[in-house]
């Protein structure tokens, strides 16, 4: 049984809207990591290699933006964690209900709020805002679908959102 107006499943289209997976980061935020990031981009800016000049202009240490994502990647291995860790769960789980094996990741948005400090711990869930109905593309027949991750700090500060657009196919069917 499917959804006349979209093709999906009932349970699929619950989906929509709803928060999932709501992680917390596996620890504080610390500068090690954007010591480690900002160099292997050169990314010279003194606000994140400087105290005195992030107390200046960020009122103190704060991390690059576009590190949000690098925080809830999860390690390959940790303690007392079970089975496969995937980041970007609800993707993978629609990749599965709607039967389509293949995947790539079209658009990727961030809209960024309060700064990520060090020490902070962060919150994350994911919300399916969308699924198309069925298209032809290229690369087979599929559906885009876009999830967005919200990221919250341990005072519920919104920090930022990132939306991920991705397009699940299946090859050959188009």
């Amino acid at each position: 049984m499917t959804d006349d107006a979209t093709g999906l499943p009932p349970h699929v289209q619950a989906l929509i809207g709803k928060p999932r997976y709501e992680e917390r980061s596996e620890f504080p935020i610390e500068m090690g990591y954007v010591y480690n990031t900002c160099a292997a981009v050169q990314n010279g800016n003194p606000v994140y290699w400087d105290r005195a000049v992030a107390e200046e202009i960020a009122g103190g240490p704060v991390t690059p933006p576009t590190m949000m994502s690098v925080w809830f990647r999860p390690h390959y291995w940790s303690p007392g964690a079970e089975g496969e860790r995937l980041a970007l769960r609800s993707h993978f789980d629609l990749k599965e209900l709607l039967d389509l094996p293949e995947a790539i990741i079209s658009e990727n948005e961030a809209a960024f709020g309060e700064p990520v400090r060090p020490g902070d711990t962060l919150t994350t869930r994911q919300v399916i805002r969308s699924i198309s109905p069925p298209k032809d593309t290229k690369l087979g027949r599929g559906r885009f679908w876009t999830i967005d991750v919200e990221t919250y700090n341990q005072r519920d500060e919104w920090v930022g959102t990132e939306s991920y657009t991705a397009l699940g196919y299946r090859r050959g069917t188009s």
